[in-house]
């Protein structure tokens, strides 16, 4: 999905809303942009009841002068948000998301993250990519991205992770997993402190292990799926983003599954990632609010 243009402009602003739902909250919300001069370019809401429930609203809004009017315009509002109890958040469209794209061996995910970036299907700005092979080294190249070999064994884990940290800085908005098969420990979740997003292969039923299609080809499965997460603490248990499946047969051999949970795979992640930089998702509890 092309970015609109229109929508990442230097004075497009995007607030997100959390907060217990009552009348009132979009009203208010859009007397407030209206009161500041904002125009509301875009607006969606989702309730979990309208009576008792949690209300989510993204608002997209177009103000002159929002690079020298935003952190005004955050602390006048925060005494709204105050008065319906909001969770909330302002971002800037223009302010571009630095990436981090962590890979293993297989190209596929990271080929498609850079093509889209390239292309300005996501709008962020790519700062480096990691591996613990060196197999992925020539994509980076191609696509002038700095690439950076860092090995992981049981007995280095630690120390490689200690590496991946120190080149992230504390300048990474997101970090995104494009088949990296290492597990990162709850130690580097918490270092780092930001939003991990994590793409991998899920059948009906699930395969684990080492050779999930040779089992799902056994099996005769007939849908090959993939799912893009949040990563947390609880392996493969975080907030889902975005899902997708595709039907196969009996006549599907092990490298067809392959070929094509490859495809569904790439696309899933390209997706995730191109909301959560869009600020299209909310994350209530252990779910998620896409506002595609």
């Amino acid at each position: 999905m092309p970015v609109d243009t229109a929508l990442t402009g230097p004075d497009i602003g995007r607030l997100l809303v959390t907060c217990p739902d009552r009348p009132g909250i979009v009203a208010a919300v859009s007397r407030f942009l209206y009161d500041a001069g904002a125009n509301i370019v875009e607006s969606q809401q989702y309730s979990t009841n309208p009576f008792d429930g949690t209300f989510f609203l993204l608002v997209t809004y177009h103000l002159a002068g929002l690079a020298r009017r935003d952190s005004e315009l955050a602390d006048e509002f925060s005494d709204l948000a105050n008065s319906f109890g909001m969770d909330w958040k302002m971002t800037r469209a223009a302010d571009r998301k630095k990436v981090a794209i962590f890979v293993s061996k297989a190209d596929h995910a990271l080929q498609e993250l850079l093509w889209r970036h390239h292309s300005g299907e996501l709008n962020c700005d790519i700062q480096l990519i990691i591996s613990n092979h060196p197999d992925t080294a020539p994509v980076a190249a191609t696509w002038d991205i700095p690439f950076h070999h860092i090995p992981v064994t049981p007995q280095t884990k630690h120390e490689a992770e200690a590496r991946e940290l120190k080149l992230l800085g504390h300048e990474t908005d997101l970090i995104v997993l494009a088949r990296y098969m290492q597990i990162l420990s709850a130690d580097f979740l918490d270092s780092f402190g930001g939003p991990i997003i994590n793409i991998h292969h899920g059948f009906l039923p699930a395969f684990v292990g080492g050779n999930p299609y040779g089992e799902a080809a056994e099996r005769g499965v007939k849908l090959v799926g993939a799912t893009a997460h949040y990563v947390t603490a609880d392996l493969d248990a975080g907030p889902i983003i975005e899902q997708d499946i595709i039907r196969v047969d009996h006549r599907c051999s092990v490298s067809d599954l392959q070929r094509m949970g490859k495809h569904v795979e790439r696309s899933v992640l390209a997706r995730a990632v191109a909301w959560h930089l869009d600020d299209r998702v909310i994350v209530h509890k252990n779910k998620t609010i896409v506002f595609t």
